[in-house]
């Protein structure tokens, strides 16, 4: 059974608008019974669909980015969002490897030729940004260990390891990435180029270990 996260919404605080979003809600629902899907959580908004700073995005996004669900189910691509929104929301559930379905295509979503088109060039030039940046990261990392720098030593938690070895890499590097919004799969193909043969789901536990870590440290010096 597939994991899904449906997400409905309505643009303004209007007293009909209820009705519009307990209905998507209704009907996806019965959508994902449909399909087999397993319902794991259910986000209704109401906002302009031209906004892309929403609560409700930013909680689908985390539902996908913590591989919780690995599909999305909506009325239409325009309750995702309208204009550039739509299009930066369907190039990150790409880059996240979501699969999206819509009731109004009765299955997965088919953008249209000029969307399509648009989101090749983004990706096109992601890619390129993104070799860049992994070649400055490798350039730096390459003469810091030239000059003596020894990434393992940035390892919180090492003595935590038990059974087969613990890959090592700059959990330091892994923080920064992190802030400046990168993914956990973009983090582990940076870390791939760096060297580190990683997965992306090794770098989420290290990292959640790290975290753990240092609140456990923050709170012991309270």
């Amino acid at each position: 059974m597939k994991d899904v996260v449906i997400y409905c919404r309505v643009s303004t605080e209007k007293e009909e608008q209820e009705t519009s979003l307990s209905r998507q809600q209704q009907e996806l629902e019965s959508f994902a019974a449909l399909y087999d899907f397993n319902v794991i959580e259910v986000i209704q908004e109401k906002q302009s669909g031209y906004d892309i700073e929403r609560n409700g995005v930013f909680q689908m996004l985390e539902a996908f980015e913590t591989q919780k669900a690995n599909i999305l189910l909506i009325q239409d691509e325009t309750r995702l969002g309208r204009g550039n929104t739509k299009i930066a929301l369907l190039h990150q559930l790409s880059k996240l490897d979501v699969q999206i379905y819509t009731l109004s295509q009765n299955g997965q979503l088919q953008l249209s030729e000029g969307d399509s088109m648009v989101l090749q060039i983004v990706s096109i030039v992601e890619e390129y940004q993104r070799k860049l940046h992994n070649a400055k990261i490798k350039r730096g990392m390459k003469k810091a260990v030239k000059d003596g720098y020894n990434p393992a030593n940035n390892l919180s938690n090492q003595h935590l390891a038990r059974g087969r070895e613990r890959k090592d890499f700059p959990i330091e590097e892994v923080k920064r990435l992190r802030d400046n919004k990168l993914t956990f799969k973009e983090i582990a193909s940076i870390l791939r180029g760096m060297g580190y043969q990683v997965s992306k789901a090794t770098v989420h536990r290290r990292y959640k270990e790290s975290e753990s870590l240092e609140l456990n440290q923050n709170d012991e010096i309270k």
